[in-house]
C-alpha cells in the first residue's frame, strides 16, 4: 500500500511540474516581443 501511494504522489508531482513547464513556455512565447524590446533598450543604453 505504501509503495503504491508513494508512486501516486510521485506521478502527481510530475504532472504538476509538467503543467508549470507548459505555462512557463506559453508565457515566454507571449512575452517574447516585450522581453526583446526591453533587452534591446538596455543594450542601447550601455
Amino acid at each position: 500500500m505504501r509503495v503504491a501511494s508513494r508512486g501516486q504522489g510521485l506521478a502527481e508531482y510530475a504532472l504538476i511540474l509538467a503543467l508549470i513547464a507548459i505555462l512557463a513556455v506559453t508565457a515566454l512565447m507571449f512575452l517574447s516581443g516585450q522581453i526583446d524590446t526591453i533587452l534591446s533598450t538596455i543594450a542601447m543604453g550601455l
